[in-house]
């Protein structure tokens, strides 16, 4: 007699086996005609192109988690906008304080700049064009004089 464990441990086991036998029938049955144009690399139809070794710009990740975190976030507004009136004040302010989370998190994002694709290039502060600069205007200033 197996216990509740017992169950889940065979069903465990008899799903990696089904999985198992799948991919083994998969192997035998398909064909097996390799082509240069199968082991190329697909790209929509397109032709590659260089290494597909390349840098990818880390803003594409960026904005990728940015939008998978905020859109969580607003799949669980629902199930909490269907029964907040059943907690009352409760549930509101519970929602409110979500919100407010939210709204912090997003306000946080935007004045990071992580939500502008093309940033404006930041000029690095050189002190010595800084101090010819200064000099110029000074002696263009005295020779006014």
């Amino acid at each position: 007699m197996l216990t509740e464990f017992g169950k889940i441990f065979v069903f465990i086991i008899l799903a990696g086996a089904f999985v198992g036998i799948a991919f083994f029938a998969s192997m035998l049955i398909r064909p097996k005609r390799p082509s240069h144009e199968k082991n190329l690399i697909y790209e929509c139809g397109e032709n590659p192109e260089g290494s597909p070794w390349v840098k990818f710009n880390i803003r594409f990740y960026v904005v990728a988690l940015i939008f998978l975190i905020f859109d969580v976030e607003i799949v669980l507004l629902f199930p909490w906008a269907l029964t907040y009136k059943q907690f009352g004040l409760y549930g509101f302010a519970t929602g409110a304080i979500f919100l407010i989370i939210l709204f912090l998190g997003m306000a946080y994002e935007w004045r990071k700049g992580d939500l502008e694709w093309a940033r404006p290039k930041v000029e690095k502060l050189d002190l010595k064009k800084l101090l010819n600069k200064k000099e110029e205007s000074v002696t263009t200033k005295t020779e006014k004089v």
